[in-house]
């Protein structure tokens, strides 16, 4: 039987939404152990002067707790 836990993080990016996913997980990996799935819980996209200058995501990271 196995344990999981959930955290929640920010991750942005000047490329896209897609990018701001990508780099949450790379960087939620780099401080848990046994990362097994995200959600994706909100979307928001900073613009200035008209235009989109940062993508920003929420998402939930899902990992199991060692024994």
């Amino acid at each position: 039987m196995s344990v999981a836990r959930v955290t929640e993080i920010t991750a942005s990016s000047t490329k896209s939404f897609e990018d701001a996913v990508n780099e949450g997980i790379k960087r939620s990996c780099k401080t848990l152990e046994n990362v097994k799935s995200a959600w994706i819980s909100d979307q928001k996209a900073i613009v200035n002067n008209g235009k989109i200058t940062e993508y920003r995501v929420n998402m939930k990271v899902t990992f199991i707790l060692k024994d």
